[in-house]
């Protein structure tokens, strides 16, 4: 598997924060389970990340790689790393249709970062809940098994368009569900249950776009110096990548951010 070496190897929405305390967040989904967790300030595709699920009716913590993995799929090298569900595919994407009826899940997080292109160069900024609450990012999550028999749960964050706040950095951005409508997402008992209505952008007046310093490019940059806002945007290069020619692939699959 190939290291992540910088933001330009990922898709919106492709970092993310996990900083407050464990017990705000147990508290915030009402899972039984009591884990303890460092914050992190630069969460990235490929490393394990805290969702939550719903079982008959009870609400569970779990960890997964972040990077979904149907059960269908042969060989992992030669799938596109799935980071984000574009919702628009949600319901006719072989990736998703699964998912999307039995398992449903909302990542843990409380801000996440965005780049805005200025040519070739961008600027890096955080998004979070004006009130610095839990911020719940709908997600989709499938335990994949492999030839030896070995399993690991994989997730995937749901994107939409982007809302009036996010759209002068990217017309991108994650579902972000009302607390009200957390249940209803993770409620997979009812298949027929229509959840693409939760599928949209959250209003404007929930976020707040702050400029951060162009450190957060870097994964092995995570600590709380990341969010400390900037006066003005800090544009910094996009710098050349050399591509290995990509392996044909077929109309199922979501042409994705490729970190295998």
């Amino acid at each position: 598997m190939a290291t992540l070496k910088s933001v330009e190897d990922t898709i919106m929405c492709g970092r993310y924060a996990i900083t407050l305390a464990p017990e705000t967040y147990r508290e915030f989904y009402g899972y039984s389970e009591q884990p303890n967790f460092p914050p992190r300030f630069n969460v990235a595709p490929t490393q394990p990340v805290p969702i939550v699920i719903d079982q008959k009716g009870e609400r569970h913590f779990m960890l997964g790689r972040w990077g979904l993995l149907p059960s269908w799929v042969k060989d992992p090298k030669d799938f596109p790393l799935v980071i984000n569900a574009r919702g628009e595919t949600l319901e006719t994407k072989p990736t998703f249709k699964a998912a999307l009826r039995r398992r449903r899940c909302v990542y843990l997080a409380d801000g996440f970062y965005e780049w805005q292109r200025h040519g070739r160069e961008k600027a890096p900024f955080l998004i979070r809940p004006r009130s610095r609450q839990p911020m719940p990012l709908a997600g989709l999550w499938e335990t994949y098994t492999d030839a030896s028999g070995g399993e690991i749960d994989t997730a995937a964050i749901v994107t939409t368009d982007a809302n009036g706040t996010i759209s002068g950095v990217h017309d991108r951005m994650p579902v972000i569900l009302s607390r009200d409508d957390i249940g209803a997402w993770l409620d997979v008992s009812d298949e027929r249950a229509d959840v693409m209505r939760l599928v949209r952008p959250c209003p404007d007046d929930w976020l707040d776009v702050t400029p951060v310093s162009s450190r957060v490019n870097k994964v092995e940059n995570d600590d709380p110096g990341l969010q400390e806002p900037l006066s003005a945007p800090e544009v910094k290069p996009v710098p050349e990548t050399k591509r290995k020619a990509a392996k044909p692939r077929s109309s199922d699959e979501d042409e994705q951010g490729r970190l295998f």
